[in-house]
Parts: structure tokens; sequence; C-alpha cells
């Protein structure tokens, strides 16, 4: 692809090539028009000879729907992200931020209050000479949500909509080095400031950094600076926090938090030992074979321990972290207590840094999600209700152990040689704490129920919202809200009550325990002995159904719409 210099202010163009894409093409004609008005402002920077190829270079760092969402008629923001992004690179400056107020045009409904001024601490700033947010204010979620939710809406959500409108809105920018789990820390910082986030826009670089731009009400003051020193304290406080104590080498204080993970006094089990935890593995019987999958922070692999399959997850150490540290001696915790047909069994741990990894049988079947997704499966309902009362008594014994799963959803749900459904990935399961307050924001986004958003206190309750979503999610072999952005279905799950759609053609019954289950309020929704005695009731009435219609032909099987071998 050859690129040249414009005599009138450099705006770069492209030859015909054939291998331009239109969504390309869209990005050339942002940047020339964010270097035409810079230029044309006489902005400093923009007059640096250098200074094209810098700005080309930073559109081409970020992915292509930066720049088409950006708003050019405030190109002065792209000097702001390209700043923020140039002092992530100190570890000192992280996460770089900036504050600003900001005004957010509401979604069109016929009468304009564009003249209309808002008042905080005896001020009155016109919300015609403020900013606009650097990615406009898009109406997708509040139309999307809507939409999903039409029998909710009423012909005074205008009126509401115009209220809103009145309080400050803030837009707050970080960048940092990206990592696994970022997103969740951002939003739990602001949620601590009692700021709620109205709009989201995350990007990360094709270098290893992140551009993430929160829109955000709930700050009491137009000035800008109480809101950017309540940040630098608040981020400085999760920096203490993360620090390990200084007499100990990282090693030593993971072998710490490991010990007292597992003999912290509300363990209910109490194990006889000889002095060697029969759970530790040595990592050189362990044998690896292919791999089976690959993440940000860790492989699991197909192997052999002791000549038995296994499946082994190990963390990358190059990943490693305090946080990714406690996260893995949580995981192995949590899973060497529990023993159920229906819970994916554990073998044993590497505990020793930097080979760490857990290893636990190994599921021939592969996880629900990958059939449903990738091999564009779909369960007719006689599967469906197997899979969904394996995964409620799996549920079932978790939640009389005290174990909150926290990210229940078909990727983590695996099925064995023997078409028996499991319960996987304890990564972020919990042990549920005697106040009833936990970590807030952990699991998925789309999975995740309003109280564990909204950062208030929860219990095992959260964990059958997510089933309700999971139900669905096997029912119709889709993504829940696909159409959203994960952070975007967060929002409308607890501004709008934004909830699936559930298909026409559902089993009444279905219909009714999905509603129940993700009700907003969590002592509303039904616990796992009631799920699956109305499960199992639907399956001995669909059973009935099907051998009145099949009394001349051989039953199939529940699992003989699935293919073996598959992992």
């Amino acid at each position: 692809m050859v690129m040249e210099d414009n005599e009138s202010c450099g705006s770069r163009v492209v030859d015909s090539a054939p291998t331009n894409s239109r969504q390309h093409g869209k990005k050339l004609e942002v940047y020339n028009e964010v270097l035409r008005r810079l230029k044309q402002s006489n902005n400093v920077e923009a007059q640096q000879p250098a200074f094209d190829d810098e700005l080309w270079a930073h559109f081409n760092r970020l992915p292509t729907r930066y720049a088409l969402d950006v708003n050019v008629e405030s190109a002065e923001d792209v000097l702001t992200h390209k700043r923020l992004l140039h002092l992530a690179h100190d570890p000192a400056n992280r996460p770089a931020f900036d504050v600003r107020l900001v005004q957010v045009p509401p979604v069109p409904d016929g009468n304009s209050i564009d003249s209309v001024p808002f008042s905080s601490a005896n001020k009155e700033i016109s919300r015609s000479v403020l900013p606009l947010p650097a990615f406009g204010s898009s109406p997708n979620l509040e139309a999307l949500a809507l939409e999903a939710n039409k029998s909710e809406v009423q012909d005074g959500d205008a009126t509401v909509t115009c209220g809103n409108l009145l309080r400050p809105m803030h837009e707050i920018t970080f960048s940092t080095d990206d990592k696994p789990k970022l997103l969740s820390q951002l939003t739990s910082l602001l949620a601590e400031l009692g700021l709620n986030i109205q709009e989201a826009h995350v990007f990360s670089t094709v270098d290893g950094y992140s551009l993430d731009v929160f829109v955000v009400d709930g700050w009491p003051y137009e000035e800008v600076e109480q809101l950017r020193m309540a940040l630098k304290r608040e981020i400085l406080r999760i920096k203490c926090m993360q620090k390990s104590s200084p007499s100990q080498s990282p090693s030593e204080s993971f072998r710490e938090e490991i010990k007292t993970l597992i003999k912290c006094e509300f363990d209910p089990v109490t194990i006889p030992c000889d002095g060697v935890d029969v759970w530790e593995i040595d990592h050189q019987l362990l044998k690896f074979e292919n791999k089976i999958a690959s993440g940000s922070y860790g492989d699991l692999y197909k192997g052999t321990y002791c000549s038995q399959e296994v499946a082994i997850k190990i963390l990358k150490s190059e990943r490693l972290n305090t946080e990714l540290q406690k996260e893995f001696a949580q995981e192995v915790y949590i899973m060497r207590k529990v023993r159920h047909k229906n819970v994916v069994q554990f073998i044993g741990a590497c505990t020793r840094p930097p080979n760490l990894c857990i290893v636990t049988e190994y599921m021939s079947g592969g996880s629900v999600y990958d059939y449903l997704h990738k091999q564009k499966g779909s369960f007719k309902l006689p599967t469906l209700l197997k899979v969904a009362i394996d995964v409620s008594k799996g549920m079932n014994y978790l939640h009389q152990n005290n174990i909150i799963h926290r990210d229940l959803k078909a990727a983590n749900l695996l099925m064995d040689e023997n078409e028996v459904v499991k319960v996987a990935d304890f990564g972020v399961a919990r042990v549920k704490a005697q106040t009833g307050v936990m970590t807030a924001e952990t699991g998925t986004y789309r999975w995740m129920a309003p109280e564990v958003i909204e950062h208030k206190p929860y219990d095992h309750k959260a964990d059958i919202f997510s089933f309700g979503v999971l139900l669905w999610e096997l029912m119709t072999g889709k993504l829940p809200y696909e159409y959203l952005t994960p952070l975007q279905a967060a929002i409308g799950v607890v501004q709008k009550g934004l909830r699936p759609i559930i298909p026409k053609n559902t089993h009444p019954k279905l219909a009714e325990l999905l509603e129940k289950c993700w009700q907003r309020d969590p002592t509303s929704r039904p616990d796992f002995p009631e799920i699956i005695e109305m499960l199992q009731q639907i399956a001995k009435e669909v059973a009935d159904e099907e051998d009145d219609r099949r009394k001349e032909k051989p039953s199939g099987g529940f699992f003989s719409v699935l293919r073996r071998g598959h992992h």
C-alpha cells in the first residue's frame, strides 16, 4: 500500500489498491478531517514537522472502530487520547487519566432542551457552552433497551430523560497497560466514588495499552478538580493495597497466601494430614500433549498424570502478579474441597512458581459453549432439560457448601465421555462471606446479576440470575445481548431492566422459570432445589409427550444430537 502527503495540509491519501476496505477508507477520511481541523485551529502541536506521521500512527495503534466512533468536531480530543497513551508508557503514570465536564445531547424526542441551564453550588452553566463527549452520546443503548422492554416503556419517558440531563455529566478517560480484568477494575474504581456509568468506549492498542472513556454522572459538582483529586486518592489507595510485604519474596508471599486460604477459620472441612499435601503435584510427573485452549494469562492442555488422562491449566509465568496468584490460590482452595458428579473433579495442583498449574479430570466432550457457538449446534428441549438438570445439581451442591461460582455460563460447562455435564472453572468462585459482602463485578458482564454490577452486597442468588441467562443461552444458541458490548449490556440490565427476549415457542413453564431466575430482587429468585424440581417436572411432561408421538420409534437418547470426542 502506497501512502503520500497531500500539499494542502498533509492529508494522507491512498492509492486504489484492491485490498483497501470500506472501513479503512473511513479511517483515512476521519484522519484527514481531524488533521485539517487541528491545523486550521493553529494548534501548536499540529504545526510540528512530524505531527502528520505521529497522528497517523496514533490511529493505526487503535482499532478501526476508534476512528469510526470519534467525534471529529472535537479534534482536540484525539490529542488528549494521544497524550494519555504516551504517558501510560511510564509505569509511574499508570493509569494516566483526564477529567472534564461535558454535555450529553438528549435522544431526539421533538422537544429541544438545549437552552435549559443546570445549576450546582449556586452556579449556572449553559449546556451549549460545554464540549460534547469524545465519542458523542450514542442512543444505541437506550434504543435497544427500550426495544427489548417495550412493555415497560411509558409516554413519560422523555420527561425522565430530560430530568437526567439536568445533572452534571463528566467524561473520564483512562490509559494504562492492557491487562486481564482491567475494565472491571476501572468500573469498580468509578463505583467507589459513587459514579454511574452512562457511556463507555473501550479500546486496546496493538502494542498492549488501553484507552477507556467513560461518561458518568453522580458527581455533585461541575468543577473537575475535586473529581480529579478524588480519583488520584482512590488510585493511590488501590496501589497501596496491591503492594505485597517488602520483607517477603513473591514466592514466599504466595505460599503464605496458599496456607492462609487452606487453613482459614471458616473452612468447614478438617482433613487429616501427615505433613505432605496430597493434592500437591510434582510438575515433572505431568506429561503435556496437545493445547486445548489459550487465554491471556493461561493455557489449557490435554495431558497425563500417572497414566491418567487429565486437563492441565497452566498460568503464563510472564503474566504472574499478586492478584493472579491470589485467584489461583482461591481456585485451588475451592476445588480441593468439592466432589460431585456434576462438578469437574480436581486432581491436584503445582503451587511453586513459576510452574503454577491446576490439574483436573479430562472432559472429552468439550465445552457446552463450543458446541452451541462454534459448532453452530442447538439443543432440542429434552437435551436442554438434561443439561439444565445436571448443572442445577452441581450448583446446588456448591451452594450447600457455601460456595458461590460467580461466573456461570456455557463456556464454563464441560461434558465427559458419558455425556454428563459438569460445572467447571472456579477462577472467581468464593466461599460465601459471613457478612454477605462480596467483591463486586466478578464474572462476565452478559451473565452478571444486577446487584453484582451495582457493587451491592450479594449472595448465592447472583448465581441464580446467571443460571437464568444460561438457560436462555442453551435455548437459543446465541450470545446474550449480542447487539451490545458487554459493558452496554451490563448498563442496560441495571438501568433499563434489560433481559434476553424469550422466544415465542418456549415451553410455558420454562419461560416462567426464566422470569423467576432473573428477577431484580434476589429474594424473589428460586433456589436450586426448587429449580431442579421444576426442571424435572417439565422433563417428565416432555418425555410423556414424546412417548405418545414416538411409540413406534426407538429412543435416541438425550445426547444423540451431540458430537462425541470434541473438546
